[in-house]
C-alpha cells in the first residue's frame, strides 16, 4: 500500500491545514484530489492508505456528499479526526476594491458560514460555487471570478491578497474532519472515543426510529450525532448517521451495536476512533450500571441462576 494520503484538494484548502496537524502527515505522499468522492475511491482503488476529507461542520450539520460516500459503495471505516477553527478571509486580485466585486465562489460549504456577512458587504454579488475553496482561488487568480471566500493563508499561493479577513456569521465556527481507510481492527480504546455506525430501518411504522435509539438510551450510551439521508429508493426513504460516545470494545456500546443488528436489515459500522480536542477526564461519568463492570456482574450472575448456583 502507497504510503500516502488522499485529501480534498488543491493546496491551500481548510482540509489540507487540517491534514497537516496529523503527526504522521510529515512521513506520507499527501495526494490532492478534486473531490471527496475521488480521495475516498482512491482508498477504495488502492491508489493510497487513507483519505482526509470533511465530514461536519458547526454551522451547516454534516457534510452531505462524505457521509453519502461513506453509507454507499464498498465500505471505508473511520480511523480518527480532526477538529479546525474555521475564518474566512476575502481573496482578490491585487488592487481590487470591495466595490469592485460583481461575482464570488467558495465550496459550497462556505455559503452558509458566510451567508450573512454576504448580506451586509456584497449584496448585489453573484455566487457561484467551487469544487473547493482553494480552487475557488486559483479561478479568481485566472480572472473566473472576482473574488473567493477561502483561508487567508490561501493568498499568497494563489498570487492573490486578503481584502477582508477574519470573515465567519458564527463566533467558534469549527470543521470536522476524518481520517479514512480500508476496514481494519479498531485501534485500542483510549477512554475518550466515538463510534459511528448507519443503520437502515425495516419498515417505517410510528415509533420505529425511537425503538432504534432506545438501543442506545437503555444502555447509557451518549448519542452525538443523528442524521437521515435518503437512500435513493423514493420520497420517505432514509437512512440514519448516528456518532455515539464509546468504543465498540465496550460493552454498552457492543450491546448497543447487537440491539441494533437484530432489528435493523443492514447496520454498516464506520469505526471507533478517538474524540478530537476530549480528554480522559473531561468524559462524562457513566450512567449507574452501564460500565463494563457492571455488565460483567450481571452476565456472571446470569451464569449462575442458569447453573443452579444463585
Amino acid at each position: 500500500m502507497p504510503a500516502s494520503y488522499a485529501y480534498l484538494g488543491p493546496e491551500g484548502t481548510f482540509t489540507e491545514v487540517a491534514l497537516r496537524t496529523l503527526p504522521e502527515a510529515a512521513t506520507r505522499e499527501l495526494v490532492s484530489m478534486v473531490s471527496v468522492p475521488a480521495a475516498l475511491d482512491a482508498v477504495r482503488n488502492g491508489e493510497v492508505e487513507a483519505a482526509f476529507v470533511p465530514i461536519e461542520n458547526s454551522v451547516e450539520g454534516g457534510i452531505t456528499t462524505t457521509l453519502d460516500e461513506l453509507v454507499a459503495g464498498p465500505p471505508l471505516m473511520i480511523y480518527r479526526e480532526v477538529l479546525l477553527d474555521i475564518a474566512f478571509a476575502l481573496l482578490v486580485r491585487p488592487g481590487t476594491k470591495l466595490g469592485d466585486i460583481k461575482t464570488v465562489t467558495a465550496h459550497p460549504a462556505a455559503q452558509t458560514q458566510v451567508r450573512n456577512w454576504m448580506k451586509t458587504h456584497l449584496p448585489d454579488v453573484t455566487w457561484e460555487s467551487s469544487a473547493s475553496n482553494a480552487d475557488g482561488a486559483r479561478l479568481v487568480r485566472e480572472g473566473r471570478y472576482d473574488a473567493a471566500f477561502a483561508g487567508e493563508f490561501a493568498a499568497a499561493r494563489y498570487g492573490l491578497e486578503p481584502l477582508v479577513t477574519e470573515i465567519h456569521d458564527a463566533q467558534n465556527a469549527q470543521t470536522r474532519f476524518v481520517l479514512v481507510g480500508r476496514p481494519a481492527r479498531p485501534a485500542a480504546p483510549t477512554g475518550a472515543d466515538k463510534t459511528s455506525v448507519v443503520i437502515w430501518q425495516r419498515d417505517d411504522r410510528p415509533g420505529t426510529l425511537m425503538e432504534l435509539l432506545q438501543q442506545f438510551a437503555i444502555r447509557g450510551v451518549n448519542l452525538m450525532l443523528l442524521q437521515s439521508r435518503p437512500t435513493g429508493k423514493g420520497i420517505g426513504d432514509y437512512c440514519f448517521a448516528i456518532d455515539a460516545e464509546g468504543h465498540i470494545s465496550d460493552r454498552r456500546v457492543a450491546e448497543a451495536l447487537m440491539g441494533l443488528k437484530r432489528e435493523c436489515p443492514q447496520v454498516r459500522y464506520l469505526g471507533s476512533y478517538p474524540r478530537a480536542g476530549v480528554a480522559v477526564e473531561d468524559v462524562r461519568p457513566l450512567r449507574s450500571g452501564t460500565s463494563d463492570d457492571a455488565f460483567v456482574t450481571a452476565s456472571d450472575w446470569l451464569t449462575r441462576c442458569q447453573d443452579g448456583r444463585f
